[in-house]
């Protein structure tokens, strides 16, 4: 039951991980201009599936965000096409900050959850020794 514990919320420290990459990427990238000739950034969204092999979770892929984004006026821009537009990608701040807090809290449970099964077993060895 233990290792069980500590198998499944390593696959959760895994899945928050990667969440937390993807999130760093698209905050990293939220004011990337482009010219309107261009993709813009496309933001990254993890996608987890629950395993069928094993218990815990998996990052069954990468969702790309659109390529379009959003045009901005920015006629000072060097980016500026001839009516002044840039390309943005289309990444909500906001959300990303809520997404942040969610990604940070699921990786210290799961992280806290190993901390915890970590203990009990070394509690069970010591039992086991005396």
């Amino acid at each position: 039951m233990t290792f069980d514990a500590i198998g499944i919320a390593g696959t959760g420290l895994t899945v928050h991980r990667k969440w937390l990459d993807a999130i760093s990427d698209n905050l990293a990238n939220v004011n990337t201009a482009v010219a309107t000739g261009d993709e813009a950034f496309r933001a990254r969204y993890v996608a987890v599936q629950n395993s069928t092999e094993s218990p815990g979770v998996y990052v069954a892929g990468i969702r790309l965000g659109d390529p379009a984004g959003r045009m901005v006026h920015e006629p000072d821009n060097p980016l500026a096409d001839a009516d002044g537009y840039v390309r943005y990608p289309d990444i909500d701040f906001g959300d990303q900050m809520s997404q942040l807090i969610l990604a940070q809290r699921g990786y210290q449970a799961s992280a806290a959850v190993v901390d915890r099964a970590r203990s009990a077993y070394e509690a069970a060895l010591q039992i086991g020794r005396s």
